[in-house]
């Protein structure tokens, strides 16, 4: 299993109730989840939190899981590029 194919998994387990259809790279699938997560797509329009507020909570929810630290580690430094991404394109 690769890398990116554990992460994804890591990702899964945290969040058992979204479905992520791979789209043949992993890495990709999983750096769209993070965007969709952080924008609060799933949510409707006008019960959605902000980026900011998703950022943390999703950070908070990795950091208590049973997750390994390395594992910890890799989600929070994801979930960091994938916010950076979108404050810059704002």
């Amino acid at each position: 299993m690769t890398e990116n194919r554990k992460l994804l998994e890591v990702y899964r387990k945290l969040w058992s109730n979204r479905q992520l259809e791979v789209s043949g790279d992993d890495m990709q699938t999983l750096l769209g989840a993070i965007k969709i997560e952080l924008q609060d797509e799933m949510t409707h329009p006008r019960l959605r939190k902000n980026t900011e507020q998703k950022f943390f909570s999703a950070v908070k929810r990795i950091s208590m899981s049973t997750l390994g630290n390395q594992e910890k580690m890799s989600l929070i430094d994801l979930h960091i590029k994938v916010y950076e991404e979108i404050k810059q394109s704002t």
